[in-house]
């Protein structure tokens, strides 16, 4: 089972710099443990294990040593550096792989492995704080497991979205207001993430964001920015963008998204629609995550 993520879009679709050609798409794996490497001892054949988006960091430049393993500069990210998950057997370092916890089937826990781990990032960096007041701009895979965190928090989340099914699953995951990312919540948001990769939501976004708030920005790629008055930032406002993951964040999310439980909404399609399902995801016509059958059970 393979996920299928914006980032896997951007990538077919040319908008990425691609630093190995032709490569196979996908970090949202989940699989079987079919042969080990030499002196692995972490895992077993035969375990269920989840690749995500991070495939290998140095551990030795200042960024890693300082737990910023997501920044390292010779970092290898999985479907961009190196053949990803849409294939029926793929290779991964075993410090880079995770176990699946059982309470997950193979399609529940494919999103959880990038949109579900960058997601808590971005609530991590959004700074939100238990019980305050949230905003989410774009409501795909990885607004659909926020939520469900920030709402195990206490929060109270505003959702901006568009599509009448992403306003309606908003709804039932908890939001207390759903509206256009133009509309006016009525309260000042503390904190709030963007997902969607469109510019333009940044000024709206900042315009009602609360008097030292943090709004993070969940985006691989985005279009401009348009320019924007200085009173949208002032009052100690900040921007910030949210950079890939470490495998901190992927330990954490699992494990608190085996407690709440995180019930992941996902459409299955078998691998040889793999077109089909990024097309129906440009197209905001899945409600929250897609993931492709890559082998039949």
């Amino acid at each position: 089972m393979c996920g299928v993520c914006h980032t896997d879009l951007h990538t077919v679709e040319g908008e990425l710099t691609l630093p190995k050609t032709p490569v196979v798409p996908g970090h949202q794996i989940v699989g079987i443990v079919a042969a080990l490497g030499e002196g692995v001892t972490r895992f077993r054949v035969g375990d269920r294990v989840g690749v995500p988006w991070l495939h290998q960091a140095c551990g030795e430049c200042d960024y890693c040593r300082r737990g910023n393993e997501n920044l390292c500069e010779t970092a290898l990210f999985t479907g961009l550096h190196v053949d990803g998950g849409y294939a029926e057997y793929t290779l991964a370092p075993a410090d880079f792989a995770y176990p699946i916890p059982k309470i997950f089937s193979d399609a529940e826990a494919s999103p959880l492995l990038c949109a579900g781990i960058i997601g808590y990032r971005a609530l991590r960096l959004s700074q939100v704080q238990p019980g305050q007041r949230l905003g989410l701009y774009g409501f795909g895979a990885s607004a659909h497991i926020a939520i469900q965190i920030a709402r195990h928090w206490g929060c109270s989340v505003y959702v901006f979205t568009r599509g009448q099914s992403h306003r309606r699953l908003a709804h039932e995951l908890g939001a207390v207001w759903v509206g256009d990312a133009r509309d006016d919540p009525g309260v000042r948001l503390q904190s709030s993430i963007t997902f969607a990769p469109a510019g333009w939501i940044v000024p709206e976004a900042l315009r009602v964001l609360d008097k030292g708030g943090t709004l993070a920005i969940n985006a691989i790629h985005m279009s401009p920015i348009p320019q924007m008055p200085y009173e949208l930032i002032y009052y100690e406002r900040t921007v910030r963008s949210v950079a890939n993951s470490t495998r901190q964040d992927a330990r954490e999310l699992l494990k608190i998204a085996a407690e709440i439980p995180i019930q992941t909404e996902v459409h299955t399609f078998p691998l040889e629609e793999a077109n089909q399902a990024l097309q129906a995801l440009k197209a905001s016509q899945v409600d929250g995550a897609a993931a492709l059958q890559i082998m039949e059970d």
